[in-house]
């Protein structure tokens, strides 16, 4: 609630009626606290734009010098909380049947996700489960 005290004044927000404290939010900068918070975002804009750059230039460095290994680790992907490659994980299956088994209990806990926050973006996404069925 700094945001509020930052650009309105607005100290205790808890003696104004609920619209007027959202009208006062909806009309805080991008950058504010408040607006990051509810789109999920750690940082700002502008140190993600500078996060993306630095990854690019060690990019570019780590492509032209002659080292094999491990690639840098990225920035932006450490602010964001996007796994890594050494966090990310990597599934075989031996047959079909394991696979939808796996695909199966991934979208039941994407289903159950969506329900929790009220989203129905991905419904059309696992309501086509069973598309491939017949193959």
């Amino acid at each position: 609630m700094c945001d509020l005290a930052e650009t309105y004044g607005i100290y205790d927000y808890k003696q104004l009626p609920l619209l007027k404290v959202a009208v006062f939010a909806y009309g805080l900068s991008d950058d504010s606290r408040i607006k990051r918070r509810f789109s999920q975002q750690k940082v700002d804009l502008d140190t993600l734009i500078l996060a993306s750059v630095y990854d690019q230039l060690n990019a570019v460095i780590y492509a032209f010098s002659n080292r094999k290994g491990t690639e840098p680790v990225s920035l932006t992907d450490t602010l964001m909380d996007r796994p890594t490659q050494s966090t990310k994980k990597e599934h075989a299956f031996y047959s079909r049947e394991d696979f939808d088994q796996a695909r199966s209990r991934l979208l039941e806990e994407l289903r159950k996700e969506d329900e929790e926050r009220g989203d129905t973006i991905r419904e059309s996404v696992c309501a086509s489960d069973s598309v491939n069925e017949g193959d």
